[in-house]
C-alpha cells in the first residue's frame, strides 16, 4: 500500500496544527511520526485512518497500483490508540469474534491462537471491563497487529504497558511488519526504534493565521 500526502493541512478554528505536509508512505516500510505531546501526531494518524477530516491538501491511497477511494480506506487498515475504546460488555472471546467479523486475522490465525499469543489464556471468558489497563492495551495491540491489513497504524502503542508488555509489543510488531506499511505516532524511542524513516510533525507547524 502507498499513501501520498500532498500539501496536507489541519486546523482547529484559526490554529493550524500542521500545514504544507507533502510526504509518501511506502508499503514494506515502517515510519515514525515524532513530536511532543499535542504536536499533531495523533491528528495525522486519525486523518490517515479516515477518522478525522483534513482542512486542505489531498491524500491519495493506492494498493497494487489501484486507487482506493478515501471512504474505503478503512478496509485496508488497522489502528490502535489510547483513545479508542473496546466493547467492555464482551468477554475476551466475544471481543475477538466480533472484531474478526470485520477484520480477519493474518495467515488465517485461529482466534484461540491469538489469545495465546497475547498471553491472555486465563482470561478468555473474562469480561473486558474487568481487564487491567495493561491487559486492555495488549488486547488492542493484538487485534491491530494481527489483523490482515496492509496498513498498520500505532498511536502511542505502549501506553499502560509494563516492561514485559513493551517487550511483547516489540516482538510481535517485528514478527508482523513484513510486507506492510507501518506508521507509529510516538515520542518514546522504544515504541518506534524499528522504524526506518522519521517524520517530525513539528517541521510542518506554522504560526496561527490572523
Amino acid at each position: 500500500m502507498q499513501i501520498n500526502l500532498s500539501n496536507l493541512g489541519k486546523r482547529y478554528n484559526y490554529e493550524w496544527i500542521f500545514r504544507n505536509l507533502t510526504y509518501t508512505f511506502e508499503s514494506g516500510t515502517s515510519y515514525a511520526v515524532l513530536g511532543h505531546n499535542g504536536s499533531g501526531k495523533s491528528t495525522l494518524l486519525t486523518i490517515v485512518a479516515g477518522h478525522n477530516l483534513y482542512s486542505e491538501g489531498e491524500i491519495l491511497y493506492t494498493e497494487d497500483n489501484k486507487t482506493i477511494a478515501p471512504d474505503e480506506a478503512y478496509r485496508y487498515l488497522s489502528l490502535t490508540a489510547p483513545y479508542l475504546e473496546l466493547v467492555e460488555e464482551f468477554t475476551l472471546l466475544e471481543m475477538i469474534d466480533f472484531h474478526t467479523r470485520f477484520k480477519p486475522l493474518r495467515n488465517n490465525l485461529p482466534n484461540s491462537d491469538l489469545i495465546e499469543r497475547m498471553g491472555l489464556q486465563r482470561s478468555r471468558n473474562k469480561y473486558v471491563k474487568d481487564f487491567s489497563s495493561g491487559m486492555k492495551q495488549r488486547l488492542k495491540l493484538g487485534l491491530a497487529i494481527y489483523s490482515d491489513t496492509p496498513l498498520l497504524l500505532l498511536d502511542e502503542p505502549t501506553t499502560n504497558l509494563d516492561q514485559e508488555g513493551v517487550a511483547w509489543y516489540q516482538e510481535h510488531v517485528d514478527q508482523n511488519k513484513t510486507g506492510r506499511l507501518v506508521i507509529v505516532g510516538s515520542n518514546i524511542e522504544h515504541e518506534y526504534a524499528f522504524c526506518e524513516h522519521h517524520l517530525r510533525i513539528s517541521d510542518y507547524h506554522t504560526t496561527p493565521r490572523k
